[in-house]
């Protein structure tokens, strides 16, 4: 029987087959790319069975549509082989496939009649959609997802805090657990809004604090250091601190806490303080009641931090983790400018005596005997390893926990000093009383990556069979955990050490040949990248991203800096960053987010550098300053170009997840679950929201807690939301949308006038985020409507 196509029908027929060769040639260019680079001819394979269905759509060739289907179908197949039934996976590779599909039937529609033939490919068609739609339905039941049961015991902690939170990870060992077991999984749906307070806040790096509780007030900060006290039941403002800090010189801040401080003995002022360290360098400490200076503490109730550092340009050295209290001492690192020159200011670390503000010692490993300051004429050692991150504390053994960076510049390590890879990217104990160092573990020993230890190290004590371990674990941006006994550095399990790559470096480069892998823990590193990995929300950027990785060097892990791009996996925002992880110590689980973004980095003459205009932050000569583009490095033979592997869409170049939340049961020492963390739906290309409800594992910074009420809270990812989940299964419990994302870490405590238990959150945005976001910048506190029985 003939077929009779209506006029409007041709005509469809033609312009649908014009839009088949479009996308043809478009595959055709991006196809002969990525085979020139080395990479699947597959792209091009398909450039050209475009090109012949488009013919046969604008010749109305009756095998047109059966063409077409079986593309699909070999596409399915390629992409099944490629990378599973991972819808996300999937998009790319079948988007554009499924689309032409659809709109065939519609053409097949519009005849008069369909003949056999045609009735044929228009079932085939519908079949091969249907079993697509059901892969990709079963894929997103089971993205992502990891999970190893185990049986969990559980053991009764009393609170020490009294439901306070005393400490940045609310006890000075960091493990961010609280012992309040008023929400549940059973009841923790039930959570709202209890109350709210909107910050001041002008800068793009977003609210990072963890607010601290102490009785009936909570404390936090903003970037620009203003100090502010609320009334924890309602939110209601008490008092408000304004340090008067000068901005303009500072372009990177944030004040990720402050720390609570009551004298053992009666003093004339302030018995209790709240401590906070300014971005323009000053230790400031405040009367905890009132939020008046405490005028005995140092001069007039500061002290300087640049005292003895030299010659310091504004903005290259402040402490933006919450000062650090221990046996009645404030102990202190520096966060120091990255990528500017070589020669920037010292890394020593000071303790200060929490009343009076005297200096009562110092580490500087260029001069490891010297306990004071320098004596007059000479400074601490320049240009050594700092710390930035948040420390730890173990009281019984007296000693400090120092997580260490690299020395400045990130990307060349030419330059440094025996000294500087003695500390770099290290775990240093100190002793509380002397600052002298007992032991160093380095988590690399050349850090060429900006891997600088960014995490809070956390100190638990593991079962053992009848023993028990004091334990330290920390987490690093790599993505690997490495766990010590604490009194001694000696590691648990073992620190491997492997050969790592070694070519394409620059000559003037001494690298290590071999780098540490622990084996104590599992590693949440993220595996090795292949080309199949390279992501994009299209067929056609995913072409680039698979281009550029290919014409990009990777040898995995650890490959180092060159002239030639390279790609680093995991990147500089992790692993884990500041967020750390949290351990229940009532169940001995360990939950952690990490992140899964790589980056592109390439070194850059410094002839290249001077020509692009690339200086120091602060030079006041016109040029491209540092966090916009060339990382200057000056003095060093290299400056370097870092920025996130992305797409012309700007999505991630790898395929999601991009961040994920790990539970680690640290009695079997095995992965308990692993689950990708937040919905795509605020994310787009080019920042445009897509509005899809759907889990994809957003890029996340901050960290969670875990409760003995056996719920997980934590808030990171871009999204915009907060979430409860249960800490033995990973089930999510609970989720609460938020006016920004919450790249902070959140804290929990108890209020004695309504007898609730808080959580409380901070929520701003970050500009280091990709589809980050910045606005409104909120303290929120969620409580059930009443306690239970009541």
């Amino acid at each position: 029987m003939s077929t009779e196509i209506k006029p409007n029908a041709s005509l469809t027929r033609k312009i649908f087959a014009v839009i088949v060769a479009g996308l043809a040639a478009a595959y055709l260019y991006g196809g002969v790319q990525l085979i020139s680079a080395g990479g699947s001819p597959f792209y091009a394979i398909s450039g050209a069975v475009w090109v012949v269905i488009a013919v046969l759509y604008w010749t109305h060739a009756s095998i047109a549509q059966s063409v077409l289907v079986s593309f699909i179908v070999a596409t399915l197949i390629w992409a099944l082989i490629e990378v599973g039934v991972d819808p996300w996976g999937m998009l790319p590779r079948l988007s554009i496939p499924v689309t032409l599909g659809i709109f065939s039937l519609l053409l097949t529609f519009q005849k008069n009649s369909i003949d056999k033939h045609s009735r044929f490919a228009c079932y085939s068609n519908i079949a091969a959609l249907g079993v697509i739609a059901a892969l990709a339905i079963v894929g997103f039941m089971r993205f992502g997802w990891e999970s190893n049961p185990q049986t969990i015991e559980t053991q009764i902690k009393t609170d020490p805090n009294h439901g306070n939170w005393l400490h940045y990870g609310n006890t000075p060992q960091g493990t961010r657990f609280s012992a309040l077991d008023q929400i549940t999984p059973d009841n923790v749906k039930s959570l709202k809004v209890a109350w709210s307070y909107d910050v001041y806040e002008d800068t793009p790096n977003g609210l990072q604090v963890t607010p601290l509780k102490v009785d009936d007030l909570v404390y936090l900060c903003n970037s620009s250091n203003l100090l502010v006290a609320l009334d924890a039941e309602t939110g209601e403002e008490r008092w408000i601190f304004d340090p008067k800090v000068d901005l303009k010189a500072v372009p990177f801040r944030s004040c990720r806490g402050v720390a609570y401080y009551k004298a053992p003995e009666p003093v004339e002022e302030c018995q209790e303080r709240i401590f906070t360290n300014t971005v323009d360098a000053r230790l400031i400490a405040v009367d905890a009641k009132s939020g008046k200076r405490c005028t005995r503490f140092g001069n007039n109730g500061e002290i300087s931090l640049l005292d003895d550092l030299g010659d310091v340009i504004p903005g290259y050295y402040f402490y933006n983790s919450a000062p650090n209290i221990a046996r009645d001492k404030v102990v202190l690192g520096g966060l120091v400018a990255d990528n500017q020159y070589w020669g920037e200011p010292s890394g020593v670390i000071r303790a200060f005596n929490a009343i009076t503000g005297q200096l009562a010692w110092a580490y500087d490993v260029g001069q490891p005997d010297r306990i004071g300051a320098p004596p007059e004429g000479e400074i601490y050692t320049p240009a050594t390893p700092n710390s930035w991150a948040q420390m730890s504390y173990d009281d019984t053994l007296g000693l400090v926990y120092v997580p260490t960076g690299n020395a400045t510049p990130d990307y060349f390590g030419g330059l440094r000093r025996p000294i500087d890879d003695e500390i770099n990217s290290a775990i240093l104990a100190l002793d509380i009383e002397t600052g002298r160092r007992r032991w160093v573990v380095r988590t690399l020993n050349h850090d060429v990556w900006d891997y600088d230890l960014a995490s809070q190290p956390v100190l638990v004590d593991i079962p053992n069979g009848d023993d028990i371990i004091p334990a330290l674990i920390q987490p690093t941006k790599r993505g690997e955990l490495f766990i010590v006994n604490r009194k001694t550095g000696e590691a648990i399990g073992d620190i491997e050490q492997r050969p790592v790559p070694q070519s394409g470096s620059v000559p003037e480069e001494k690298l290590s040949p071999t780098q540490p892998f622990p084996t104590g823990l599992p590693s949440l590193a993220g595996g090795t990248l292949k080309e199949s990995m390279m992501w994009g929300l299209t067929a056609f950027d995913q072409m680039w991203c698979r281009t550029k990785f290919l014409q990009a060097r990777y040898e995995g892990t650890l490959t180092p800096p060159g002239l030639v791009p390279h790609i680093q996996y995991p990147g500089y925002l992790g692993g884990m960053n500041w967020g750390s992880a949290t351990v229940d110590e009532s169940t001995n689980i360990l939950i952690t987010v990490t992140n899964y973004m790589a980056n592109y980095v390439r070194l850059v003459t410094r002839e290249e550098a001077d020509a692009a205009g690339a200086i120091p932050m602060g030079d006041k000569r016109p040029g491209i300053q540092a966090y916009l583009g060339i990382n200057a490095q000056a003095g060093t033979p290299y400056a370097a170009r870092t920025m996130l592997f992305m797409s012309p869409l700007n999505v991630p170049c790898q395929q999601p997840p991009w961040s994920r939340l790990t539970a680690i049961d640290l009695k079997s020492r095995q992965i308990l679950w692993s689950q990708p963390l937040g919905k795509g739906d605020q994310a787009g290309p080019w920042g445009i929201k897509s509005y899809l409800p759907l889990t994809v594992g957003v890029p996340a910074i901050g960290g969670a807690i875990t409760t003995q009420g056996g719920v997980t809270f934590v808030g990171a990812t871009v999204d915009k939301r907060f979430r409860a989940f249960d800490t033995k299964s990973g089930k999510l419990l609970w989720e609460s949308k938020l006016p920004q994302s919450a790249n902070s870490t959140p804290s929990t405590y108890f209020s004695e006038k309504s007898k609730r238990q808080f959580i409380i959150g901070a929520a701003a945005g970050h500009r280091s985020l990709p589809m980050g976001s910045k606005g409104v910048n909120s303290v929120i506190a969620y409580a059930l409507p009443s306690s239970p029985g009541s």
